[in-house]
């Protein structure tokens, strides 16, 4: 079976590199002859990491000739069809579908956080292409939502999960080591921070430093910054940390999906702006804070019976303080029949895909 997955893969950005890896996971699950091609940034980056084929996202050449011998195209996973974080990756990803349905080939949107669509031109393309596809799954309400909105509605439609959250736990010895390796040993609680720059960055980081040294001083925390893209989370690190009083830790390595699986499991609380990092702590039952910069953030935390504490425009110092406090207090508040019904929801992705591409 031959499937070309098309995504934001090769950016170094560990939550699409974890969503492949999770789609690679459960695909091979369903396929023993599996052959994937993957649209990306850093073919050689990619086929090194996940064991693929991969061809570069500018060369539209080669990408239609795969498009042309595969017996399906995945769209996905994450926020590809947006036009917020930039104008022109929406009409990107939309031409590669587009390729897809002129050559005849099957077409699946897989497990993709939809919108916020603005414009006229955004809406009428996404309405004509996308009424065209074989099957469209969501991670989230908030996407079905958004969907309507748009007035697609001619594919088979369902409400699924983001894929990474069919990834298995890992053990955490893989993250003891990093640790060790950072000479960050045991003693007091371990507190991971997750963070990315975005808009009214300067306010949000002096707001988080102050509070991550109150938590330092009065709950005996040693304070882990973990990147999830590399190499930008980590000098949104080095500069949050450098407004700190009280020592810290970040954490300059770019590590595979594996290590921050592990890594995460070895805290306490992740606080976290990085839907994937909050995603991570969903997997390894670690208690998550989430501050919100785009509603996907908002959507993830509401599908497991969480709010965000915040948006990186308003959230206070002492509000993160005390809902770390408070979480500390109560460390199994949620409840966890919902992440296992979405792990389920996520393998299904891979089972539709399947069913689709042989049928």
């Amino acid at each position: 079976m031959k499937i070309v997955v098309s995504g934001y893969y090769g950016s170094k950005n560990g939550g699409d590199e974890a969503m492949l890896a999770a789609m690679l996971e459960v695909l091979r699950e369903e396929v023993s002859d599996l052959n994937v091609t993957v649209i990306s940034l850093n073919p050689e980056y990619t086929k090194r990491r996940h064991n693929v084929d991969a061809v570069p996202r500018s060369d539209i050449f080669s990408i239609i000739k795969k498009i042309r011998a595969a017996d399906l195209l995945i769209s996905g996973g994450g926020s590809l069809l947006q036009n917020v974080t930039s104008g022109r990756s929406l009409y990107y990803y939309l031409a590669i579908i587009f390729f897809a349905l002129l050559f005849g080939r099957k077409v699946m949107l897989y497990a993709q956080g939809i919108g916020p669509i603005r414009g006229t031109l955004a809406h009428k393309l996404m309405n004509l292409i996308l009424n065209r596809v074989d099957l469209i799954t969501v991670r989230d309400r908030g996407s079905l939502e958004e969907l309507s909105r748009l007035k697609i509605s001619r594919p088979k439609i369902y409400c699924t999960a983001d894929p990474v959250l069919a990834i298995k736990p890992v053990p955490l010895n893989v993250g003891e080591k990093i640790l060790a390796r950072h000479s960050i040993t045991r003693g007091g609680k371990f507190i991971g921070v997750a963070i990315r720059r975005w808009i009214d960055w300067e306010n949000f980081r002096r707001e988080l430093a102050e509070a991550l040294d109150r938590l330092a001083e009065i709950a005996d925390a040693k304070i882990i910054f973990i990147p999830m893209k590399f190499p930008e989370d980590i000098k949104a690190a080095q500069s949050t940390a450098a407004l700190m009083k009280k020592n810290c830790a970040v954490l300059d390595e770019e590590f595979s999906t594996q290590e921050i699986l592990s890594l995460v499991g070895c805290m306490d609380i992740l606080i976290g702006v990085r839907l994937h990092a909050l995603i991570f702590a969903g997997v390894m039952n670690v208690p998550m804070l989430g501050i919100s910069y785009d509603p996907k953030i908002e959507r993830f935390l509401d599908s497991i019976g969480e709010k965000p504490l915040g948006n990186m425009a308003d959230v206070t110092a002492t509000e993160i303080f005390d809902a770390v406090l408070n979480k500390f207090s109560k460390p199994k508040a949620r409840d966890d029949t919902l992440l296992k019904k979405l792990g389920d929801l996520a393998r299904e992705n891979a089972r539709l895909a399947v069913n689709l591409a042989k049928s």
